[in-house]
């Protein structure tokens, strides 16, 4: 690692995922100088640390290098229907616990450490708007996972000044094709005719993970340590809203059929949040369109 610039330094994990290299192009605009942390099987690059989060000695190296003035902890097995459950939980609980063990024990002490958790965690909330307070009620391994990884954090909350962060659906470039959104856009942009989808019924709230990424940045900035934190459009739509957007911009119909393998018996209905707390904190709240993500996720390169 270079010898320390002037600038305050952001650590951040998960910094070669989808959302990280949007987040840490905002952090930079901030004025930070932001150090990755990556999964020590990853490439070498330049400004990034490598350790697996598992290995406690490894991350405890890491964060004693990178000398963090705040903390981002993006890294997380974040696919719902991923098949290793063993993985989704040792990876979010116990990789999570091991970074907040080494932020602790750090010499230079962050002023501000942000977690991420899900939306996941309240399930099937019986409530028109989701708030901060809504009980949770996790319906699958990763939402009990990411809920598990809530509780333990709290545990740090008396020698680190942690915010959790809930993010509710968002996309964009970048997002692997396993997500929905991915999958319906790449199909129009491959002038498919048909698309095998699963629960057609849902309905979720999408933000643009440009959007997602200003909240992170503003987070870092303004939200005070203790905060649980939505990041969400507040606006619903659902599947047969997406598909008609990208009707509009691909100019054609796509045949839908669903598929019973791809049917999830524990599936979230709907899940649709409040960001009055994130407007409240921090001045900021995804506002851009779906349609304009969409747009730009089937014009990309």
């Amino acid at each position: 690692m270079a010898s320390r610039s002037d600038k305050p330094r952001a650590l951040l994990t998960g910094y070669h995922g989808f959302t990280g290299r949007y987040v840490a192009a905002e952090l930079e605009a901030a004025g930070y100088e932001v150090v990755g942390l990556a999964h020590d099987g990853d490439p070498p690059c330049e400004g990034v640390l490598r350790a697996n989060l598992l290995d406690r000695a490894a991350v405890r190296k890491a964060v004693a290098e990178a000398r963090a003035d705040v903390a981002l902890h993006l890294a997380a097995i974040s696919f719902v229907a991923h098949g290793d459950a063993d993985e989704i939980y040792r990876t979010n609980v116990v990789g999570t616990r091991n970074l907040l063990d080494a932020l602790a024990a750090s010499e230079v002490k962050p002023r501000r450490v942000v977690l991420a958790s899900s939306a996941n965690i309240y399930g099937n909330a019986l409530v028109e708007s989701i708030g901060e307070n809504t009980p949770p009620a996790p319906a699958n391994d990763y939402a009990v996972s990411k809920l598990a990884m809530e509780y333990m954090a709290r545990l740090w909350m008396d020698r680190l000044p942690i915010v959790l962060v809930r993010p509710f659906n968002y996309t964009g470039v970048g997002q692997h094709e396993n997500f929905l959104i991915p999958k319906i856009v790449a199909h129009f942009r491959r002038r498919e005719r048909t698309i095998e989808l699963g629960n057609t019924g849902v309905a979720r709230d999408f933000s643009d993970v440009r959007d997602i990424a200003r909240a992170y940045a503003a987070i870092v900035g303004k939200a005070p340590a203790g905060e649980v934190v939505n990041l969400c459009s507040g606006i619903a739509h659902s599947l047969g809203d997406v598909l008609e957007m990208m009707t509009r911009i691909a100019g054609y119909a796509i045949d839908v059929r669903v598929n019973p393998a791809f049917v999830r018996s524990n599936e979230v209905k709907r899940l649709v949040g409040s960001n009055a707390h994130l407007r409240e904190l921090t001045g900021f709240a995804p506002s851009m369109a779906l349609e304009e993500t969409l747009r730009w996720m089937y014009s990309a390169p």
